[in-house]
């Protein structure tokens, strides 16, 4: 096939970028400094006036004005949340997650890895609003850890990235489970009840075989997730339950497939070409029977999951970083960093995290009720629990949602921010060195 100058210079090095497993890391990583570093500059009033401006949706008495901030903690991280949900139907339906046998060690770990962090939190900060602050230390930032773990190439075996990422789904259920239970406001029963109507329509179309993509995303965005946002449940919650009603199921088989794209492959041999750049009448129809045909033998959720991969990588999580990560230092660093709660948190990721997901996975394999997964040894295991105590993302997401007192919020983050260094660091080298 024939590149144009615009596909080998610029498309395909781009594709190459993106499909990278390590960039969508790297990026979040820059974005994350360049935040630290607007917040520490001349322009860090600038900076944090920038994420207060109000954005109004609606109209006179049905209308939400929240803050640039808000909105992209409430929406741009709702589609954040859609993926995942997205990712763990996945996994529960044909991955990682699919088979008990296989499935028991990353649960454990990763319940071990929620529950003793958390415990650990609870332990510095046992009262007052600071004790809102547990959920914080349970999260793990799936990119992060992944992109330091594919980083090292073939010196991790493949079961070890594939036992992290069904930890971090089941860490990122977990989270969502913590949010949704303990991290809303006042509950308004009437938006409760719609959006259920809602989700009912949801779970109705998936029954009636709806495979529309675009009529989940109306009813979802416009329904479920508007009136989550409107209940007092955090709305990124609607992201998740919307995308558990997606269908998973092709419609036609892959033999059937295989059939029609040899008799439809073997008809395009066959059309007549018309020795110009345009194909013939004859070969469009047959080319856009093979596109439906080719979209038939897609499940719509892993369509979704394929196609919005880039959108949270490469737009949600970096946006998401530019806003939360901006921490202005001041000359009480030490002391902040001092203080139960940002203790807390570093004590809750670092160590809490380690022990969890290595105590809980021994406990397993002593009872023979689990083993390690095939070809990863116990020093690769230790590198990997220190890669789940990079908390990034859900950490300072469920930061701003545990506390008001903006004293708190800078204390925790610095836990998170110092905390996920370490771990990243440390991880990284006793994997090299397995």
């Amino acid at each position: 096939m024939r590149l144009d100058p615009i596909d080998k210079y610029v498309l395909l090095p781009i594709n190459r970028f993106i499909s990278n497993s390590s960039t969508s890391g790297i990026l979040l990583f820059a974005s994350a400094v360049i935040a630290l570093v607007l917040a520490n500059s001349p322009l860090k009033e600038e900076y944090h006036h920038f994420w207060e401006h109000t954005f109004t949706i609606g109209f006179s008495d049905f209308s939400v004005s929240k803050s640039l901030h808000h909105w992209i903690n409430d929406g741009l991280m709702s589609v954040f949340f859609f993926v995942v949900g997205l990712e763990l139907k996945r996994e529960i339906m044909g991955g990682a997650l699919s088979k008990p046998k296989d499935a028991i060690a990353p649960i454990f770990a990763a319940l071990g890895g929620m529950v003793v962090p958390a415990l650990l939190y609870w332990i510095w900060n046992p009262a007052g609003e600071a004790s809102n602050g547990w959920g914080i230390p349970m999260a793990t930032d799936i990119a992060f850890a992944l992109g330091i773990l594919y980083l090292l190439g073939d010196k991790v075996p493949i079961a070890l990235k594939v036992f992290l990422t069904a930890l971090a789904i089941v860490d990122d259920l977990g989270a969502v489970l913590v949010i949704a239970f303990f991290y809303t406001s006042d509950i308004s029963t009437l938006s409760l009840l719609i959006g259920g109507g809602f989700l009912a329509v949801l779970l109705l179309a998936n029954l009636l075989g709806v495979r529309n993509t675009l009529f989940y995303g109306i009813v979802g965005i416009g329904g479920l997730w508007l009136a989550f946002l409107l209940s007092g449940i955090h709305a990124t919650i609607a992201g998740v339950i919307a995308a558990l009603t997606i269908p998973a199921n092709v419609k036609i088989g892959d033999k059937r497939f295989v059939v029609k794209m040899n008799d439809l492959t073997n008809a395009f041999e066959r059309a007549a070409p018309n020795n110009v750049t345009l194909v013939t009448t004859d070969q469009l129809h047959i080319l856009d029977r093979i596109r439906r045909y080719s979209k038939a033998a897609m499940t719509p959720l892993q369509r979704l999951e394929h196609s919005m991969h880039p959108l949270v990588s490469f737009v949600v999580m970096p946006i998401f970083a530019l806003a939360n990560a901006g921490i202005t230092f001041s000359g009480n660093f030490y002391s902040n960093l001092g203080s139960s709660v940002s203790l807390g948190v570093l004590f809750g990721l670092a160590f809490g995290k380690f022990i969890g997901v290595v105590g809980f996975t021994k406990i397993l394999v002593k009872l023979k009720l689990a083993t390690l997964p095939e070809g990863v040894r116990w020093r690769q295991l230790y590198g990997t629990a220190l890669l789940a105590g990079i908390g990034f993302t859900m950490s300072l997401f469920i930061t701003d949602l545990a506390f008001v007192d903006k004293t708190y919020i800078l204390q925790a983050k610095i836990g998170i921010f110092i905390t996920s260094l370490l771990c990243g660091l440390g991880g990284y080298l006793i994997l090299r060195k397995s």
